[in-house]
């Protein structure tokens, strides 16, 4: 069994990993542009919303369970792990990994990757609380980071299978942690959505991650 550690959903947990330096000659341009560390449509829309130039990259990195590691500290470290062995193959850029993790009491959801494992999923999780860890890390070849993680919490309506399965049918989301899609039809599984940034639970925290790009001189408008 995981043994989780409290939550409090009001709150960001923020990490620096290495100071960070007065003077960064890393500056995001289109000659330089950030470069997301994920192959997600998901995030590379949420990331457009911030107008800058940025481009995607595989970070090819073994995503597996560590036994007996809490939701946080996973999304945390696939977080990290992800932008720094994309960074290594780009020098001279900003890179940002991302990772979600979707709990239910001591069960981690994955994505259930079929329309049958999707009812399923969904049926489990009636009238329960799920939380979401995602966090976010930014970094460079030289090794300067920033860690943000956000917490959110969905508290799921009663649920029967055919209205499980109409939303299935109506909206597949075999690729999303959880299985639903919070933009979309989805919000009507909910009775509740606890968060202090609504983009978080799509999977990539924009209220975070322009804090995180003010830190480094790069000012989102």
């Amino acid at each position: 069994m995981i043994e989780f550690a409290p939550h409090n959903v009001k709150a960001f947990l923020t990490m620096e990993l290495a100071p960070a330096r007065p003077e960064n000659p890393v500056v995001i341009s289109p000659a330089t542009p950030l470069v997301l560390a994920s192959t997600s449509k998901y995030r590379a829309e949420l990331l457009a919303r911030l107008q800058l130039p940025f481009v995607q990259e595989p970070p090819g990195i073994d995503e597996a369970d560590q036994a007996g590691e809490l939701p946080e500290s996973r999304a945390r470290r696939l977080a990290a792990e992800k932008a720094r062995a994309v960074a290594d193959r780009c020098p001279g850029q900003w890179v940002l990994g991302s990772d979600q993790v979707a709990f239910c009491e001591d069960e981690v959801l994955h994505k259930p990757g079929s329309p049958e494992a999707n009812v399923e999923q969904l049926l489990s999780l009636s009238g329960r609380e799920v939380h979401f860890a995602t966090a976010l890390c930014l970094t460079t070849a030289g090794g300067i980071e920033h860690l943000e993680l956000d917490l959110t919490v969905v508290r799921f309506r009663p649920l029967d299978r055919a209205a499980v399965t109409r939303y299935v049918a109506a909206e597949p989301a075999h690729d999303c942690a959880g299985g639903f899609k919070v933009e979309g039809l989805g919000i009507s599984l909910f009775d509740a959505v606890e968060s202090r940034d609504p983009t978080a639970l799509i999977g990539l925290p924009l209220i975070a991650l322009r804090r995180m790009l003010e830190k480094v001189g790069s000012a989102v408008p």
